[in-house]
């Protein structure tokens, strides 16, 4: 079943542009040019968000803050508003993403698939692992497991990635760039530790070292 994507940017053009990406990448799309109707769009039930802040009468801000307990599809900005403090307010609203134009459609999509996979895994769980990534938190059978943020990071990267290899220093740059000084080797502890921590609760192996190479998440 196609996934449904919403789109709501009171650019004619670009809501035109991306309903035909979108539709070529086998999406089912709903579009709007407003979001004063927005509770009508979101009883078609979207899959994700893709919504414009600058717009008339009811700005993305306040179309975000109406719906994010209304709905649980990832939201992601599209504006040209690219400050630090509306970035904050944007994610603190609750949006999964916040993106600037102009954008490459490839990148957009790419953060479409990616915050879809998330939702995926995070409906499906892990055996009685559960890891949900909005909240970034990590349990067993109900009970939580703490992890730092380097080590989330690091589990969020392979479990959404499951049977895919990464070397360590694949993992190194995915989480700090490759413009960031310092030693993938530091990679391996982390690994250690958070199998470590998921130890404590079950024999379970979630990630599985390939010898030579890296790590890969076998949940």
């Amino acid at each position: 079943m196609n996934k449904k994507i919403l789109i709501i940017d009171d650019e004619i053009e670009m809501v035109e542009m991306l309903d035909r990406f979108f539709t070529l990448k086998n999406f089912d799309t709903i579009t709007s040019t407003s979001g004063e109707n927005i509770l009508d769009l979101i009883s078609k039930e979207p899959d994700i968000i893709l919504l414009d802040i600058n717009m008339p009468q009811v700005d993305g801000f306040e179309v975000c803050k109406s719906i994010r307990n209304k709905t649980n599809a990832p939201i992601l900005f599209l504006t040209a508003r690219n400050s630090e403090s509306d970035k904050v307010k944007g994610l603190m609203l609750g949006a999964e993403d916040y993106i600037v134009k102009p954008f490459s459609l490839n990148e957009l999509y790419a953060r479409v698939y990616t915050n879809l996979q998330r939702e995926e895994r995070k409906l499906e769980g892990s055996d009685d692992l559960e890891i949900d990534y909005g909240a970034r938190t990590v349990k067993y059978k109900g009970e939580e497991i703490i992890m730092t943020k380097t080590e989330f990071d690091i589990l969020e990267l392979l479990s959404l990635n499951p049977n895919m290899v990464f070397d360590k220093d694949r993992i190194y740059d995915s989480l700090w760039s490759y413009d960031s000084f310092g030693d993938s080797a530091v990679i391996a502890e982390h690994v250690r530790k958070i199998r470590g921590k998921i130890k404590k609760f079950t024999e379970r192996e979630y990630i599985s070292t390939v010898w030579g190479i890296g790590y890969k998440w076998i949940g």
